[in-house]
């Protein structure tokens, strides 16, 4: 049987993640728009052809962040995104991690397997070492994502991010390559 290079960066059993293309906007932005009440107040993906032109733009132009589209492996379509912002280089090598799953594919558990593919692939090819996402408190569904991927809680930022019309307080949660054993390591 013929090798066929896989469209995807890393795969799981039930996910792979992709890069964002401006080709994915009208299945994004209609899995967004389907998504409002589970996403709302957390957070506010592009709904819009337009918007999300700008906002792939910015995860495909700019070298400081890098978008991950959590795909089906079984044909589903795109279940969620997971997004690396403020990438830094030299000393630090880290990024913040941004993410959201489609109502579709909510509690299914392929989110955690998204994370772990996106973690192993930011402290493999990419060569970071650390990653961190930033929580509201009240979001409980994130927070038990971040901890069930290994992410430790490491503080507390009030009035950290300007979300929905006020800046939201924001636990810290962060894991290293070292957190991730061996298997992750740079190679």
């Amino acid at each position: 049987m013929p090798h066929h290079a896989s469209r995807y960066l890393a795969e799981g059993p039930r996910v792979g993640i992709r890069h964002f293309t401006y080709e994915d906007g009208a299945e994004f932005t209609a899995r967004a728009r389907e998504s409002r009440e589970l996403h709302q107040p957390w957070l506010f993906p592009p709904v819009s052809g337009s918007a999300y032109t700008a906002y792939a733009g910015r995860l495909i132009e700019d070298p400081t962040k890098a978008g991950f589209l959590v795909c089906e492996l079984d044909g589903g379509g795109i279940a969620g995104f997971v997004n690396i912002n403020n990438i830094v280089e030299g000393g630090l090598q880290s990024g913040a991690l941004g993410y959201g799953v489609f109502a579709h594919a909510a509690g299914r558990g392929l989110m955690r397997e998204a994370l772990g593919l996106v973690v192993r692939y930011a402290f493999g090819p990419m060569g970071l070492h650390r990653l961190e996402i930033n929580v509201q408190p009240g979001n409980a569904a994130s927070i038990a994502l971040a901890r069930s991927c290994g992410f430790r809680l490491e503080g507390f930022s009030p009035d950290m991010i300007f979300i929905d019309g006020a800046w939201r307080d924001h636990e810290r949660w962060a894991i290293t390559v070292e957190m991730t054993g061996p298997a992750s390591t740079r190679g």
